[in-house]
């Protein structure tokens, strides 16, 4: 079990790799993304009376909004509608604040932890390990161990294929404190 655990660790680190190598210069971003005008590194006010509203400092524009602080997602169409608002459990390796772009997506892989998860979405990384959203195919959302080092973010199943359907190549994603 070992050996097929570090040989699906290996070959999703390589397509990583490969899938990055291949990233257009106009989408590849550095571990740090650079804050745009509108987006706020400190933690941005939140609307006390709706937890679940999209905090200001967010940007403009559709997007893919994630709070690192608030473990929330918000899918946001071009004018600014929320379209779909709802919680992840983050992985051990969070982004920095800042705006970056989805650079690749797998409908089904192994992920980092050795939970088979489908509707991969990548858009950052961080000492070495891609950061992207998912969701376990069992519909499980554990929090990783303190030994396991992922970026993944987990979502429900119904959240992840929502934000499948919604976070193609290229998408902004904007994340927040």
């Amino acid at each position: 079990m070992a050996g097929l655990t570090a040989a699906a660790v290996a070959t999703v680190g390589f397509l990583g790799w490969q899938a990055a190598a291949h990233v257009p210069a106009d989408l590849a971003h550095p571990a740090g993304a650079t804050l745009a005008p509108g987006i706020s590194a400190t933690k941005a006010p939140r609307d006390s009376d709706r937890p679940a509203a999209l905090p200001s400092g967010s940007g403009r524009g559709e997007r893919v909004v994630y709070s690192v602080d608030d473990d929330r997602v918000w899918l946001v169409d071009a004018d600014g509608t929320v379209l779909r608002t709802f919680t992840v459990t983050p992985g051990t390796l969070d982004p920095s604040p800042g705006a970056y772009a989805v650079t690749s997506r797998a409908n089904q892989v192994t992920g980092t932890d050795g939970t088979p998860v489908e509707h991969v979405v990548r858009f950052a990384s961080a000492q070495g390990l891609a950061i992207g959203f998912s969701a376990a195919v069992d519909g499980s959302t554990p929090a990783p161990g303190a030994d396991a080092r992922t970026g993944a973010i987990r979502e429900s199943r119904a959240d992840g294929s929502a934000l499948w359907d919604f976070a193609t190549i290229g998408k902004r994603v904007v994340v927040i404190r």
